[in-house]
């Protein structure tokens, strides 16, 4: 039994390095938390720029029927707001999983985190891109659905290189962004949603499964 015992413990311990050198493994489920606040804090900045109650959907005809200095102003300050909630996301995201991977004592930037980010940053590229037009000819309630599809699909591509969790928020983002098409005056309420409560969410579920031990 204890020669068994042994195989069966080889056998894992071969399972377990080759599952790190095929797989990100150091993102941080406090990642996903901090992702989380700071899109519900970008969201209630819209919120309050466009005075708009939760229970209160936007009335997205009046939106389109700005005139070109409003829409401008409007423009600029969803882009400003969006790039605020971006670089603070990665920036504490970073922090948190450079910590972990120290912790553990794996490298941060290896073949296979690269292989992660390229997967991953190829949907969002295009997806920003398509978000940009939609906005350059003034179709502005398509976007919040738009970038959950698009951050959706880019979690499914990256699932590969990393935890499989990640491709079940992907999954959530689609679905939610799905939804959003559907139901307009709501879909600035689904983007809350799926990049603020799902990332909460997801990001003490992985931290109670993968970190808490650490």
């Amino acid at each position: 039994m204890s020669k068994e015992n042994e195989q069966l413990e080889a056998l894992n311990e071969i399972r377990s390095l080759m599952e790190r050198s095929s797989r990100f493994l150091s993102l941080s489920g406090l990642s996903g938390v901090s992702a989380g606040v700071f899109a519900l804090l970008g969201a209630a900045l819209v919120y309050s720029h466009l005075h708009m109650g939760v229970t209160s959907p936007w009335d997205y005809d009046n939106v389109l029927n700005m005139t070109v200095g409003e829409f401008n102003s409007l423009f600029f300050f969803f882009i400003a707001d969006a790039t605020c909630v971006l670089v603070a996301s990665l920036a504490v995201g970073i922090f948190f999983t450079v910590r972990k991977a120290r912790i553990r004592r794996q490298k941060f930037w290896d073949a296979t985190a690269k292989r992660l980010v390229i997967n991953m940053f190829i949907p969002l590229v295009a997806g920003g891109l398509f978000c940009l037009a939609l906005m350059y000819h003034h179709i502005v309630g398509v976007v919040p659905p738009a970038v959950l599809i698009f951050y959706g699909l880019a979690c499914v591509n990256a699932s590969k290189y990393t935890l499989n969790d990640v491709r079940y928020l992907g999954l959530t983002e689609i679905l939610l962004g799905l939804i959003g098409l559907v139901f307009l005056e709501y879909s600035l309420l689904l983007w809350a949603i799926g990049f603020g409560l799902v990332h909460i969410i997801y990001g003490i579920v992985m931290y109670y499964k993968y970190e808490r031990l650490d």
